[in-house]
């Protein structure tokens, strides 16, 4: 397979505040340029677009396209369940919603410190297993969100896992916290290939400083911000897929454009990377990457990762977009619960893949969207 694949979780929506209204016409023109150019492997998960991604993909390809045209997988997503019994008729619901009788690849969701001991309580590994020993799915595997030392830990008590999902962008790759570089060289050393998730961090790297975009732009004029982040993680080593969730078509057709014949980031353009690093680094006031996590099941619906994105276009942009932080932010709080509005019951900080200190930073977003100047 080539190495692009199209992440079902940033999907162009009808109404910018519901994440279920996704545009289903311009996800069929996304996934038949994707299609016809040569790609073939589409992820999903329950809770994308708040459980409304597998149906879009059924109806985008699974409806249009035979069963062999195409690449799907699909997750084991822990926190949606209550008890072990739960698992059979939710993998059976996911099938249903995706219109197809088995699946190329199924991950155990999101394994990290709180969700892995809930994994092992219900013997979700041996679950899949089985799942792939019934011919209901080709290939298993779990997607990561832990540090090294969690990792090794699931792979030396599950060999029978194929494959490992994780977080690698250059931005995150030597950092301390998300050890993306260690996590994919423990995962080489027990030969699990490695499919890689958020290698434009939610965005972020689509959208760097001026600074950085310059210097960018200065060694590529043709290439856009995006490719080198998706190239980088294409080009370590044990890398056989990198995800990118597509919001348009312009995306898609960048995309397909430095990945169709795909080539390998250089030594030169690491050194640029590595300054671009350190200027993106200065830039950023909450790393967060938008997955969306942290919402579901926040009793006061807070709209977290938007809060967080406008938090950070103040500080890295200052007063110029003030004004339009000021009408995102009104238009976001007539659906949706204020930063000041949070209770810390903490069910956002249990699901975020970052491990942010997310109720501290609301309350700094509080402070600052909430106040007089905005």
């Amino acid at each position: 397979m080539k190495k692009l694949g199209f992440g079902l979780m940033r999907l162009p929506l009808l109404d910018q505040n519901d994440e279920r209204s996704i545009d289903i016409e311009k996800v069929k023109k996304m996934a038949d340029a994707f299609l016809g150019a040569g790609f073939t492997y589409f992820d999903t998960a329950a809770c994308y677009h708040d459980g409304s991604s597998e149906t879009a993909f059924r109806e985008a390809v699974a409806e249009r396209y035979p069963r062999d045209a195409y690449t799907i997988t699909d997750k084991l997503t822990m926190f949606m369940l209550e008890k072990e019994e739960e698992m059979p008729a939710f993998f059976e619901g996911q099938l249903e919603r995706l219109g197809v009788s088995f699946l190329d690849y199924y991950w155990l969701h999101g394994m990290e410190y709180n969700s892995y001991p809930k994994a092992e309580a219900f013997h979700a590994f041996e679950f899949v297993r089985k799942l792939k020993e019934e011919g209901k799915v080709k290939h298993i595997g779990f997607s990561f969100h832990g540090d090294a030392k969690l990792l090794e830990e699931i792979l030396t008590r599950h060999p029978e896992m194929e494959y490992v999902q994780l977080q690698l962008n250059y931005l995150d790759w030597e950092d301390e916290r998300v050890q993306a570089k260690l996590c994919c060289e423990i995962a080489s050393r027990y030969g699990k290939p490695v499919i890689v998730m958020e290698p434009v961090k939610g965005g972020a790297l689509a959208s760097v400083p001026r600074e950085a975009e310059e210097l960018l732009h200065r060694f590529h004029p043709e290439q856009s911000s995006a490719s080198w982040a998706v190239r980088f993680a294409a080009s370590q080593d044990n890398v056989m897929m990198v995800l990118s969730g597509m919001s348009d078509e312009e995306q898609m057709e960048d995309n397909i454009g430095y990945m169709r014949n795909f080539v390998p980031i250089t030594r030169e353009e690491e050194v640029v990377l590595r300054r671009v690093k350190e200027i993106i680094q200065d830039s950023i006031a909450i790393p967060c990457t938008a997955c969306r996590y942290c919402t579901d099941g926040c009793p006061k619906r807070i709209s977290i990762p938007d809060y967080f994105g406008f938090y950070n276009d103040l500080k890295r942009f200052g007063p110029s977009q003030m004004r339009n932080v000021r009408r995102r932010f009104n238009q976001l709080t007539e659906k949706n619960g204020k930063p000041s509005d949070c209770v810390k019951c903490g069910k956002c900080e249990e699901r975020c893949p970052q491990h942010l200190p997310i109720r501290k930073y609301l309350e700094d977003v509080a402070a600052e969207l909430e106040g007089e100047n905005i």
